[in-house]
């Protein structure tokens, strides 16, 4: 991506083997600087240097963010989704059981298709799909960003005027003709009788 070396490293503390994206000659600046005395307001270019700082930070982070090879699922987004196992799907009710042998071989079959199918249907379209939801999602992320959020920021301003057209029309024909009516309605006195 970045024209670089893909670097592994160990996690000393978890014992997992975590994959970086992040090539190896890539170092940007601290985006901070700590320690440094106060000083008064900074100069345009030591403001320019700091924002490179930070941009080089962003980048970093986007771009080096490790793989965790473990725990694929760490927002347990499919938790209860396609997470089947045999006993989720096939069950025998007491009184209706197969042989035993049917049974483990069901189980053994049902596992290991369903993992050896998972793997062809990953390795043979595991990065086009990975690659059309890529765009995709930059897609979302354009339109959103470019066309939505600037349409309904247009939108406020300009319902804004008319919102203030429309209090004013409240104000000056609806206030004094709903007044009048529950003044008129105010001296209206229902009693209820009951007759036997």
């Amino acid at each position: 991506m970045l024209g670089g070396a893909y670097s592994a490293g160990r996690d000393i503390s978890l014992g997992t083997l975590n994959w970086s994206l992040c090539p190896k000659d890539f170092q940007p600046q601290p985006a901070t600087r700590r320690g440094s005395p106060p000083v008064d307001p900074p100069s345009s270019a030591m403001m320019a240097e700091e924002h490179t700082d930070l941009e080089a930070q962003i980048v970093k982070d986007i771009h080096c963010k490790e793989i965790d090879l473990v725990n694929r699922d760490p927002k347990n987004i499919n938790e209860d989704i396609v997470k089947v196992d045999f006993e989720d799907v096939i069950a025998e009710p007491v009184g209706t059981y197969s042989f035993d042998g049917v049974w483990k071989v069901s189980y053994t079959t049902f596992t290991v298709s369903k993992y050896w199918c998972y793997r062809l249907l990953s390795t043979l379209l595991g990065v086009p799909l990975a690659l059309l939801w890529g765009f995709l999602f930059a897609c979302i992320s354009f339109c959103h960003i470019w066309a939505v959020v600037p349409c309904i920021k247009s939108y406020l301003i300009e319902i804004q005027c008319i919102s203030h057209i429309y209090s004013l029309c409240i104000r000056t024909f609806c206030n004094p003709l709903f007044a009048a009516l529950g003044q008129v309605c105010s001296s209206i006195k229902v009693v209820l009788r009951k007759e036997v």
